[in-house]
């Protein structure tokens, strides 16, 4: 079986947030998009079924092999086995080890190519640590278990693309490992995720890191010491690429269709647009592992959980992304593979 071939993994998510529900509401919502399987608890997933009082079944299946891609079934693989449900909306160090033990399953399943890539539903990073699993979150343990030691993330949705030079840091700290090495890298990153998304020649724009771009270093000189040198190093490799343009306006730039895709220079500054544009339509994905991983672009929202009400919209669109790239993944390029090894800034 090819990765092309084999069908998608949904992880369950955290079982005291919205993850099985939502993950339930879209196997109702779209009984065309049948070629997966979900990876968790089966009693958390027929509890989720259950709840939503839908005429569906969860079928407990022991491989791939087994699913049977039909109306009405929800075919589950089993990373664990509770003897009771967890509490809802709350951290749980229960819920925060089934959580991972569900995505460390799925990622066996991916390196064997026993599913042809990984939609992770969204777990809680306190609930981790409650279970004595020191990960900030999904992309660590990717990297970790995925056989990939540097990897980054992508987050968009229908009208941005964004790739971050630096992520989880403080602004102080973002600006300091925003080095001439971390500007190349993302750069490179931003053209070849690109790529993946079926973008034959990707139009890349750097924003700058300082106010109006630091206005020739009369704001700052991190721009022509650092970032432009990389972006004239990238075009020298022949990576169509721009910048830096300001902050506060390369996003609109790109979402009116100058760009294909932003390389950001700090967290936030790459995030508050795309969540801006609705967390229903944003999709994070993990660039840099030997297989395909997206998740939806929103946290557990334990505040909701167990009311029936969450909406699968992101989920959705984070699957629909897993499936664009799954099936752009054997036209890549075997150095596109190697570029898309780049390391986690922060």
């Amino acid at each position: 079986m090819t990765a092309n071939d084999a069908p998608l993994a949904v992880t369950m998510g955290d079982p005291s947030g919205i993850g099985p529900e939502i993950v339930a509401k879209m196997c109702l919502r779209r009984p065309d998009k049948r070629r997966w399987i979900v990876i968790g608890d089966p009693l958390v997933m027929e509890h989720a079924v259950s709840a939503l009082g839908a005429d569906m079944w969860v079928r407990r299946v022991s491989s791939t092999d087994d699913a049977v891609f039909a109306d009405g079934t929800l075919n589950v693989l089993a990373s664990s086995r509770l003897s009771d449900l967890p509490p809802v909306g709350q951290v749980s160090a229960v819920s925060g080890q089934a959580a991972f033990d569900a995505i460390v399953t799925a990622i066996r399943l991916a390196r064997d190519v026993g599913v042809g890539g990984i939609v992770t539903a969204p777990i809680h990073k306190e609930a981790l640590a409650a279970a004595g699993l020191h990960y900030p979150g999904h992309t660590e343990i990717l990297a970790d278990h995925g056989g990939a030691a540097r990897v980054a993330m992508m987050l968009a949705n229908e009208d941005i693309r964004t790739v971050l030079v630096t992520i989880h840091c403080s602004l102080a700290e973002a600006i300091r490992r925003g080095d001439f090495a971390a500007q190349m890298d993302a750069i490179r990153l931003a053209h070849d995720g690109a790529r993946s998304l079926g973008i034959a020649h990707p139009r890349v724009a750097v924003a700058g890191l300082n106010p109006h771009a630091g206005e020739g270093g009369l704001f700052g000189d991190e721009e022509v010491r650092i970032i432009r040198p990389a972006i004239e190093a990238a075009r020298a490799e022949g990576i169509d690429v721009s910048g830096p343009w300001p902050g506060d306006t390369v996003f609109m730039q790109a979402r009116k269709g100058r760009f294909d895709i932003v390389v950001a220079q700090y967290h936030d500054q790459g995030l508050i647009p795309v969540k801006y544009m609705g967390l229903d339509k944003g999709v994070n994905v993990t660039l840099g592992l030997p297989f395909v991983r997206t998740s939806p672009d929103h946290g557990t929202a334990f505040d909701i959980a167990g009311r029936g009400i969450a909406d699968p919209s992101s989920l959705e669109s984070a699957f629909d992304y897993a499936e664009r790239l799954k099936a752009a993944l054997p036209n890549l390029k075997v150095n596109t593979y190697e570029r898309l090894r780049f390391h986690l800034s922060c």
